[in-house]
């Protein structure tokens, strides 16, 4: 083998190409018979073989940031789009938070009009480049899929989100990203806070109507947790900057750098800079600690800004990174759910020799993607089941040296319905490493709530709203993690949909 199709076989491009042929060799005949007028039963259907996404091998992928996941072939798309079985019921825009019209981008797909099927996802949802890659799709549309259910496997349900991901990345590949259609200005201004997933979506939907938004963002990029959380190995960033410059395109303003709580509050956007309605999408940004005694040594993290540091700065890149950033021998992350699964894999690319994910239950209790922790598997993090912190151990120069674990067995489920971690008395023991990273997921920031009077919370500092996503404040809306707490891209951008209604329902009233 030459070093071009080393090189090849080592990024997996060699194994995409081997698909492509496969599923060139199925498709043909199926297209063969729908040429000639025939039809392709559901028993058919059923029969042809999922496709698996192609990846980067393992042994490469684990060193370096590109994106792991290839991203289907245009034969591998139009094959696994027609095992959709096209049901009428369509059960699958059900478990879709933002109801993407899925069979019929799907049948857009098996006629080979890949356009349209991007031009059908957009109607309901501007980032599904984002959230083809993101979303936890089995959880949701997948989920409701008739032919999972019909297999009685979850896993050979029609993969929706891996044929979204194609469509979008077809469009913009091919140049075609078009814009969003905006109606003739109506002289009503909204302003958006916070350019994570629900704002970027509340903003896109208020544009749409002709009005005038500005979206405020606390970092120097916008795109919130897309940019400073998730890995550049899973959602590349020039993802997500494509998708905020077709918002630029629609008209929407972004100010960076521009902290609301801050800079300016919620009142004086409303009484002195008279916007007629404000929309808070500010996220849940502060972390979770454990508690724990020694969580102040040098080497203790926590995951948000580990990946921040890691994402947003770009630490990975050392000759250009925008902060210096801790090299760890043995990395130890607490926790396991997606943001978890991102800090060790980021720390094995990153350069540690060890990475192991400390987890109090088992991997079946785990909330993380299931694909998340088979890729983190496959690239050699080590995973260390029943087991958590109970101090963290330094050097007498405050750094860290190790952690005291204690193991635990599992008794009754919780009201999460998973089963509850209980302790084992004098299960104590040490664990060597020098870098700790908590990923036990974030709560929400005060600022806003503080400086906003009459705006209601909850106990955990979540803003609370009624259906329509309205505040106890008049013109005033919020959505996303600062109302769910800690919840995924497409939830948060569910919420901006419904608020962006409520707020284009107000501004067309003129109320």
């Amino acid at each position: 083998m030459n070093e071009e199709h080393k090189n090849e076989d080592r990024h997996g491009l060699t194994g995409r190409n081997a698909l492509e042929a496969e599923a060139r060799a199925i498709l043909a005949p199926i297209l063969d018979r729908k040429a000639a007028g025939e039809k392709i039963s559901a028993r058919e259907r059923m029969a042809i073989p999922p496709q698996p996404m192609p990846a980067q091998d393992p042994a490469v992928r684990s060193r370096n940031i590109e994106e792991v996941a290839l991203g289907y072939t245009e034969s591998q798309a139009r094959l696994e789009a027609e095992r959709c079985l096209s049901c009428k019921n369509e059960p699958c825009i059900q478990g879709c938070p933002v109801k993407v019209p899925i069979p019929r981008f799907i049948a857009a797909l098996q006629s080979g009009d890949v356009k349209a099927a991007a031009n059908i996802i957009k109607e309901t949802n501007l980032l599904p480049a984002v959230c083809g890659r993101v979303c936890p799709q089995e959880k949701q549309c997948q989920a409701e899929c008739t032919l999972g259910k019909g297999l009685k496997d979850p896993e050979k349900s029609v993969a929706i989100g891996r044929l979204e991901r194609f469509a979008a990345d077809w469009e913009r590949e091919q140049g075609l990203a078009g814009v969003p259609a905006v109606k003739k200005a109506t002289g009503k201004k909204a302003a958006v806070v916070g350019s994570g997933p629900a704002g970027l979506t509340a903003a896109a939907d208020i544009a749409r109507e002709g009005h005038e938004v500005t979206i405020f963002e606390a970092f120097h990029k916008p795109g919130g947790v897309m940019v400073y959380g998730i890995p550049e190995f899973r959602l590349p960033k020039s993802i997500v900057e494509a998708e905020v410059d077709i918002l630029k395109k629609m008209g929407v303003k972004i100010e960076t750098n521009f902290l609301v709580g801050r800079t300016r509050t919620i009142p004086e956007f409303l009484s002195e800079d008279r916007f007629d309605a404000v929309f808070i999408g500010v996220g849940a940004g502060l972390p979770k600690f454990l508690g724990c005694p020694g969580e102040n040594y040098v080497g203790v993290f926590s995951a948000n800004e580990y990946l921040t540091r890691s994402n947003l700065m770009k630490a990975y890149d050392a000759e250009r990174a925008a902060t210096p950033m801790f090299r760890s021998k043995i990395a130890a992350v607490i926790g396991g759910g997606n943001v978890a699964m991102d800090a060790a894999r980021m720390a094995q690319r990153l350069g540690a020799e060890q990475v192991h994910v400390i987890y109090r239950r088992t991997r079946e209790e785990m909330p993380a993607r299931a694909e998340e922790i088979e890729h983190a598997m496959e690239e050699g993090i080590i995973f260390n089941f029943l087991k958590n912190p109970v101090r963290f151990m330094g050097d007498d120069k405050g750094r860290l040296t190790g952690m005291e674990l204690q193991k635990f067995e599992l008794g009754p489920p919780d009201a999460s319905g998973r089963r509850s971690p209980v302790p084992i008395a004098d299960s104590e023991h040490e664990f060597p490493c020098d870098t700790a990273i908590v990923a036990l997921g974030n709560e929400s920031n005060p600022l806003v709530s503080r400086t906003t009077g009459g705006l209601s919370t909850d106990r955990r500092g979540r803003i609370l709203v009624a259906e329509d996503q309205k505040t106890s404040l008049d013109r005033v809306y919020a959505g996303g993690d600062i109302v769910l707490g800690a919840a995924t891209v497409i939830l948060a951008m569910g919420e901006g949909r419904r608020a962006a209604a409520a707020i284009n329902q107000l501004l067309q009233s003129g109320s």
